[in-house]
């Protein structure tokens, strides 16, 4: 009984060097493809959990909003004047950072306090 770098029954290359292909695609496979991926994700995930009230944001599906409302696993999102929807937190795809939002948030308040 010979060992994995010992030559095969009938003469062909050893079974380690035989296997050495699929070895080296997982391993190229895990780097390129799974851990971006992981990575990717965790950084949403961190995100996601960072969400506060007036955080400008993009979901998925495009639509751009303005959190008004968090939940454990629903956010309340303002996409219109007075418009408010609730979507999954995963949603979320992006946080903007605006320097306009500030002006609007005052501009809201004031508008609310004459009603």
């Amino acid at each position: 009984m010979g060992g994995l770098l010992a030559q095969g029954a009938d003469g062909g290359p050893p079974v380690l060097v035989q296997i050495m292909p699929l070895l080296l695609l997982g391993v190229v496979f895990y780097l390129l493809l799974v851990r971006p991926e992981q990575k990717r994700r965790r950084e949403h995930d961190a995100m996601v959990e960072a969400l506060k009230r007036n955080d400008q944001v993009v979901m998925s599906s495009g639509i751009h909003g303005r959190v008004t409302g968090v939940g454990e696993k629903v956010v309340t999102v303002e996409i219109a004047p007075r418009v408010q929807v609730q979507v999954d937190r995963s949603a979320i795809q992006n946080i903007e950072k605006s320097p306009g939002a500030e002006p609007r948030e005052r501009q809201q308040q004031q508008q609310q306090e004459k009603s």
